[in-house]
């Protein structure tokens, strides 16, 4: 800030009304005749054992209430209600010691307590009495140390309280990061430099200097350690979605920093370095109409494909014997039997069952394959040049390659032939978003309904990796040894048609990508799509909907082909399982 910038203070009346206001919650406990604080010399090992009970059941606890402190003990025995009595002790001192003034004895009890009972309080207390108690160290400190780690930590759990309250209002629930390509420009406030992601070590800085910090003091050491291992394996704070940000953008780095990467090995054998042609293959779990899978089958066996290994979700007799009449397509039928066998049960989410069986083909076609993509049933590989070809151009270190997707516009005539790409791929600022689609554009991560991850291909032969609906991992992280087949795009048939949009939605709100808490911006497409359906109009919301994102119309090629954004390429399906399979199911 300027020194010339007119100064407005946040609390109306500066500092002065702040330490007011905060003055104004400390007013002592009061006490009626005959109540009085626990005494210096209470004997504590009693209240062990002994169980608080409900103060409803208690005539002495009952109301009404004779002062702030009957208040006070009731309020707090009524939440404690099955707890120690010495549960119950370090929540009335901590109630005292929060206020102006108190019994000058009750630091040195809240110090005996935790002095001698800490691990039966730490195994007791849930998170936000830990904090309290942590809090009071800060302010009731046998000595500077317990002090100075009390009111770091205080004032650490207190920030985190603010800003992850503020951040429920963004629309993103607390495990789920934010996008690397949303970052707002600006200058932080107080003139602060931005924290690095890849780099920056401030996260570390903190807890370990707290936990070093808190080790010289043995009352508070049990303590203090307890509350940073709880905030280190919580997967709902800042650090943990920093983590996340931070491989994310490893990954996008051509060149990660140092101590980020998470190459996997590439042998010499899984790189096949041998005179023969290189062998690709495709996996897939998928269910559906016969003439869906086999127009799937018949586009990739003419791209190429020397394999197709499908696993039928949900198995047909007669669909896995149609596809068994060419010898490139390898079908598994995952019945009850088949998962039995697998010595597993059958996941409930359809995406752990085609993670689990893209890995499981990864493994099986080590001997057979050279490389081996992962796809839907929806989605179509398009190449300007044998996909063979740009596979063996990959670097020999590569361990995968991402593919890039496009999204299919829906033609009235049901031919699919345009494609719409994000503006990421496009290499276009997110702005043209708004001039893309007007009315809704702002509430779609780039302008699809689908994913923009696009899809992997993993090269075969490597050991401890699994290969995902979106990645490739090894040693249960992301490969960061990755490369891109720049002239291959996904096609994805995502809403093909008015009607496939309409058949598909309740199960993507329920399952898929229309559920809450997927979307990735303030009103994301789950909330978007659930207000227009429940609109008296529904139908004709979502229609209106449908029309600006997804038709194939002139005006919207055109807002597209202006911004690089458009792909045309003709999808000839049926007359390709005519082909390949010599008749159309």
């Amino acid at each position: 800030m300027s020194r010339n910038t007119p100064r407005n203070p946040t609390w109306p009346g500066g500092m002065p009304a702040v330490l007011t206001q905060m003055e104004g919650r400390r007013d002592a406990i009061d006490y009626a005749p005959g109540e009085c604080p626990p005494p210096a010399d209470l004997d504590l090992a009693p209240l062990a054992v002994r169980i608080v009970t409900d103060p409803e059941t208690d005539p002495a606890e009952a109301k009404p209430f004779r002062s702030s402190y009957h208040r006070k003990r009731h309020d707090l025995r009524c939440e404690l209600t099955g707890q120690t009595e010495l549960v119950f002790l370090n929540a009335l001192l901590i109630a005292h010691l929060r206020k102006r003034s108190f019994a000058d004895h009750l630091p040195a009890l809240f110090q005996r307590l935790w002095r001698s009972h800490g691990d039966h309080l730490i195994a007791r207390l849930d998170q936000r009495w830990l904090v309290s108690a942590v809090t009071t160290f800060g302010d009731h400190g046998a000595n500077a140390q317990q002090r100075s780690v009390g009111l770091a930590l205080s004032v650490l759990f207190g920030t985190m309280k603010l800003y992850e309250s503020e951040r429920l209002y963004s629309g993103h629930p607390p495990d789920r990061p934010f996008t690397l390509d949303r970052k707002a420009q600006g200058a932080l406030p107080m003139d602060m430099a931005p924290y690095s992601i890849t780099n920056g070590g401030l996260d570390v800085n903190m807890i370990g200097r707290l936990w070093t910090e808190a080790e010289g003091d043995p009352v508070m050491r049990p303590l203090a350690h307890h509350l940073l291992d709880l905030l280190i394996h919580d997967d709902r704070t800042l650090f943990r979605r920093f983590q996340i940000m931070r491989r994310r953008k490893t990954r996008q780095d051509p060149a990660p920093a140092k101590g980020n990467t998470n190459p996997a090995p590439v042998p010499a054998s899984a790189a096949r370095l041998s005179a023969r042609p290189l062998r690709w293959g495709l996996v897939t779990t998928l269910r559906g109409p016969l003439r869906q899978i086999a127009r799937f089958a018949a586009h990739h066996i003419e791209l190429g494909a020397d394999a197709l290994h499908l696993y039928l979700d949900e198995p047909d007799a007669q669909t896995a014997a149609f596809l068994a009449r060419h010898p490139a397509i390898h079908v598994t039928a995952c019945d009850a039997g088949w998962w039995q066998a697998t010595g597993k049960p059958r996941p409930d989410q359809h995406q752990l069952r085609q993670a689990h069986n893209a890995t499981r083909a990864l493994r099986e076609t080590a001997t057979q394959l050279d490389w081996l993509g992962h796809i839907d049933v929806d989605e179509f590989l398009l190449s300007g040049h044998p996909i063979r070809d740009q596979l063996a151009g990959l670097s020999r270190t590569d361990a995968a390659a991402r593919v890039a997707p496009v999204e299919a516009l829906a033609a009235d005539n049901g031919v699919v032939q345009h494609f719409k790409r994000t503006h990421h791929h496009a290499r276009q600022p997110k702005t043209v978003l708004q001039d893309i689609y007007p009315t809704f554009g702002m509430h779609l991560y780039a302008g699809f309904l689908s994913h923009t991850s696009g899809k992997i291909f993993a090269r075969t032969g490597i050991d401890d990796t699994r290969l995902g609906l979106h990645t490739l991992k090894y040693r249960g992280e992301d490969v960061t040894n990755r490369g891109r087949l720049a002239d291959v795009v996904l096609a994805h048939l995502h809403a093909p048609s008015w009607q496939h949009f309409c058949d598909h939605l309740a199960f993507r709100q329920e399952r898929g990508s229309y559920r809450m808490g997927s979307e990735r911006v303030e009103m994301g497409q789950a909330q978007l799509l659930a207000f227009l359906a429940a609109e008296d109009d529904g139908d004709q919301s979502l229609r209106l909907f449908f029309d600006e994102v997804c038709a194939d119309t002139p005006e919207l090629r055109a807002k597209l082909d202006a911004h690089g954004m458009l792909v045309t390429r003709p999808l000839d399906l049926d007359p390709a399982v005519r082909r390949v399979f010599a008749d159309l199911p």
